[in-house]
């Protein structure tokens, strides 16, 4: 089998990145979506035309056209916003395109590393009866409850760098097993990774991320095409563990006071449900139903049929019994 190519590393291009989203958000909207008459011609490209925009934005077609071929410089909040509203933006849209506008200083130093406040890693060994965790840019995971680790997988026995929610979800086949909507959770990743990029056009691991990516996975290349935009609050998730069987949890995620780049996700089930009833039992295994192979990319996250985890499932007093028996939290900083 032939050796893909490497990826090719280059940083975002802000003004590529303004024009293609623009592009992007106009091709999705009919002209009967905006209060536009039809008048049964046939279209050249999908979407508003380009007048029809500047027209509902108030700005001329030529302002327009300028902006969309990516030229955001001293383009004034009132514009930016009659733009974000006549293309029916979301309010994380409308934040990305301040940010692909308004981009901050370029920095083209070597990211810093992330670090998990010591009070939150506490917060998170305390928390041991749901499942948390700390990520931060590029869907990095840098910090773990034992319980989110029974249910996810194992992060400790992965290589630092694959403990990556977009390495995991395109690059582990394990992941589809685990998320019965995995299109969804996969489009949620590269909504996130799209955010990152317009907040962080220079970041050199995010750019090595994305074409290590566009490379290996097809879904990756055609959804980072669709420029798609998300992040991701609060939600229901089903998955379909393989020790407990299906559970359906809900989540909230909240941005963390002191670094904007970081964001505590917590998970849980409707109570006295079956699905409280199995976290419960996760919870109680701790780290036993997280083992691994040999993680990341040389394994499954998940554990097999000869882990201790597995025998506990048939015996969930001798399970209970070794609740405790192992570290809370886990810790990466990258």
């Amino acid at each position: 089998m032939a050796t893909p190519p490497d990826p090719v590393i280059a940083p975002v291009d802000p003004r590529a990145e303004l024009s293609e989203f623009l592009r992007s958000r106009r091709a999705r909207l009919q002209p009967s979506d905006v209060g536009l008459p039809e008048y049964g011609r046939r279209r050249r490209v999908p979407g508003l035309r380009r007048e029809e925009l500047a027209q509902l934005a108030g700005v001329s077609v030529a302002y327009y056209t300028r902006l969309e071929q990516g030229n955001g410089r001293n383009v004034s909040l009132e514009v930016l916003n009659a733009i974000s509203s006549a293309l029916k933006l979301s309010e994380t849209e409308h934040a990305h395109l301040l940010h692909l506008t308004k981009p901050g200083p370029r920095r083209r130093s070597a990211p810093q590393r992330q670090h998990v406040r010591p009070v939150l890693l506490q917060m998170l060994s305390a928390m041991e009866s749901v499942p948390a965790y700390v990520w931060g840019r590029r869907t990095d995971v840098l910090a773990w409850n034992r319980t989110a680790s029974a249910l996810f997988g194992d992060w400790a026995a992965r290589d630092p760098r694959d403990r990556n929610w977009a390495r995991i979800v395109f690059l582990d086949p394990a992941s589809r097993d685990l998320f019965p909507d995995w299109r969804r959770k996969a489009a949620d990743v590269v909504g996130q990774l799209r955010l990152d990029s317009g907040r962080h056009p220079d970041d050199p691991l995010l750019a090595e991320l994305v074409g290590e990516l566009s490379v290996k996975s097809d879904d990756f290349r055609t959804m980072w095409a669709a420029h798609d935009v998300k992040r991701k609050t609060h939600d229901t998730m089903r998955l379909q563990h393989p020790l407990v069987g299906p559970l359906t949890v809900h989540y909230e995620t909240f941005s963390l006071p002191g670094d904007q780049d970081q964001a505590l996700s917590i998970y849980h089930a409707e109570p006295a449900s079956p699905s409280e009833e199995a976290l419960r039992l996760l919870a109680s295994w701790g780290t036993d139903a997280a083992w691994v192979g040999s993680g990341g990319s040389g394994g499954s996250p998940f554990p097999s049929h000869e882990s201790e985890a597995f025998h506990a499932h048939h015996h969930p007093r001798g399970a209970l019994r070794r609740a405790g028996d192992h570290g809370a939290v886990g810790e990466e900083n990258s």
